[in-house]
């Protein structure tokens, strides 16, 4: 999941000579020698209904048309296929999804899954190719008894019309690979809970639409070598989930049924291994909670079972995709037999209400537990002539160690209040906010109530990513009367999707509108007027206050840069006599507590 290098060496490319524009260099670590069952899932080439990934080896990926008229013909030839679009993405390219069912749809329970929201981790797609075709005319209809299958083979499409060999340079397959963002270059990934791109929007719509009983979201991993080739993981576990029970289900079923029949077909599973530094494999492995900008974070806040399929970045792609087969088969015998557990544990999270929300945590100083056996691969050091630092050289020397699962502390809660109250000159947040299928009331008549007012101090602006300039700062609350407009958005927290509003709209989480900058007007300096009228009037402010003039002196003896600074003393001055700006730093969602 590492961030494509086309950025970087694109423009080195085109600024040096024609010669200088060849492939890039094979620098990857040997590959650990593999064969398995699955291998037995590659049809002949003879086979009329063979893949582009298999036709060619799988030392290519088919492009976006080459995918969609395969599809096509599929659809053509079985009634069990048929293919949609659910969006556009920014450059006019359909979505497209393909419906698996016998049947009328709507009346089974639906296993989601999707391809290529990084579009240079590509497994899926091909994978799901396969899959499709056995099911549709290589007799493994009968996993549709009792689910419908949904695949979405590439999120990503205009990341995936950029195919490069210099994309995605840590991942071993296919030739040439697509790019991490989109036609902006935003991380989809990035983008569940600010829902800028058309190609989320459209997947969330989706998921609306669906209410899959699972929800699968295919990647290929960054990080260290390792023996393990097909990994995955879910947002939190049961100890870090915001919703349980899902979360349960995931680990007691999900988990333990994928990984027998992994290991059965030939490969090696484990649940992803985030790792603390991939310099040092030895320091562990973290498990923490996720914000709902993430694919699996969001599952979690709806209430919707979602995997995060890591295939390990190393392993050629042909075991990565007969793998991603396996995983997804499983998958879907998981979710027909077990449909009916699952809409209960879907049912208990949606009906519980949580009274807070963990907004920031870090690394617990002792592990939590040990993997006791890590399937490792040794590695040397040298000195590299190129970053004049200690690089690692991967040896595929396979070994065993002992590593650290390092969990998280809670270090900030806040306490949800009964509704957040949202101007409604605010159209583009309230507009995400019915995006997400919140749900929310327009106040008829206005109102004069007891609400939490936040400002916003030590204000700063972070590194701009995925299309936005993210916002940090400190937050002071108070309370008092307000008269709240007719018009104005009350958006309850009782309600199913009470977390997931409150994750939105709480100044203090890390995936809030707030913080990803969709509140710019706070950052903007209050109006004024000038200097020679407003100090005059700030004199006789000191003159007849008493105690305003007593503070303000003791400032300026105790902090010689605010006396030695105009500007500093006037804004001081000036927040003791003017009514606040209900602009200048000021959060517009007030809180109902």
């Amino acid at each position: 999941m590492l961030k494509s290098l086309s950025a970087l060496v694109f423009p080195l490319l085109f600024a040096t000579s024609a010669s200088a524009a060849t492939l890039p260099p094979d620098v990857l670590p040997p590959p650990l020698p593999w064969a398995g069952a699955s291998e037995a899932l590659i049809v002949p080439s003879s086979d009329p209904w063979i893949t582009p990934a298999e036709a060619s080896a799988f030392r290519t990926t088919p492009g976006y048309d080459e995918m969609r008229g395969w599809l096509e013909r599929l659809a053509g030839a079985s009634s069990l296929i048929t293919l949609e679009t659910f969006g556009k993405s920014g450059e006019g390219r359909d979505l497209l999804m393909v419906r698996a069912s016998k049947g009328a749809s709507g009346n089974k329970p639906v296993l989601l899954v999707q391809a290529g929201i990084h579009s240079g981790e590509i497994d899926g797609k091909d994978a799901g190719l396969m899959l499709l075709r056995d099911i549709a005319l290589r007799g493994k209809d009968s996993l549709l008894d009792k689910v419908d299958l949904v695949f979405v083979p590439v999120l990503n499409v205009d990341g995936h019309a950029r195919a490069s060999a210099w994309n995605f340079l840590h991942v071993r397959g296919p030739e040439a690979k697509g790019t991490e963002g989109n036609a902006r270059d935003i991380n989809l990934n990035r983008d569940y809970a600010k829902l800028d791109t058309p190609e989320v929007r459209g997947m969330v719509a989706l998921l609306q639409r669906l209410d899959p009983v699972l929800y699968i979201d295919c990647h290929v991993s960054g990080g260290f070598d390792m023996q393990y080739d097909v990994t995955y993981t879910y947002a939190g576990w049961d100890r870090y989930a915001r919703h349980r029970a899902t979360a349960l289900w995931l680990e007691e079923r999900f988990g333990p049924g994928v990984k027998a029949a992994l290991k059965k077909a030939g490969h090696q599973p484990i649940l992803y291994p985030s790792p603390i530094d991939t310099r040092a494999p030895q320091k562990g492995i973290r498990y923490s909670p996720e914000g709902p900008r993430y694919s699996t974070g969001y599952g979690d806040f709806i209430g919707v079972p979602t995997v995060l399929v890591e295939n390990h970045m190393l392993k050629p792609y042909r075991q990565r995709v007969l793998g991603t087969y396996v995983l997804l088969e499983a998958a879907l015998k998981l979710a027909a037999q077990d449909a009916g557990r699952i809409a209960v544990a879907k049912a208990t999270d949606r009906a519980s209400r949580p009274a807070e929300l963990l907004t920031r945590w870090a690394p617990a100083k002792e592990p939590i537990g040990w993997v006791e056996a890590f399937k490792g691969v040794a590695f040397e050091t040298y000195l590299s002539p190129a970053t004049g630092r200690m690089e690692q050289r991967w040896t595929g020397r396979p070994v065993t160690m002992r590593i650290p699962i390092i969990g998280q502390n809670p270090v900030e809660t806040v306490r949800l209040p009964r509704a957040w109250l949202i101007p409604a000159a605010h159209v583009e947040v309230i507009g995400k906010l019915r995006a997400h299928g919140i749900v929310l009331e327009t106040l008829e008549a206005p109102r004069r109530q007891i609400v939490d007012t936040v400002r916003l101090r030590d204000v700063k602006l972070a590194k701009a990513h995925d299309g936005r300039i993210p916002v940090e700062a400190r937050f002071e609350h108070g309370t008092g009367l307000a008269a709240i407009p007719a018009g104005t958005i009350r958006v309850s927290s009782d309600q199913p999707l009470g977390l997931l509003a409150a994750a939105l709209l709480e100044p203090e989480s890390q995936d809030s509108f707030l913080a990803w900058g969709l509140f710019p007007e706070v950052l903007a300096s209050p109006a004024g007027t000038e200097d020679f009228v407003m100090a005059p009037v700030l004199e006789r402010l000191l003159a007849t206050q008493d105690h305003v003039r007593t503070v303000f002196e003791r400032k300026l003896a105790a902090e010689p840069a605010f006396a030695a600074d105009p500007d500093a003393r006037m804004s001081w001055l000036v927040e003791r006599l003017l009514p606040p700006d209900p602009f200048s730093g000021i959060y517009p969602v007030q809180r109902e507590i």
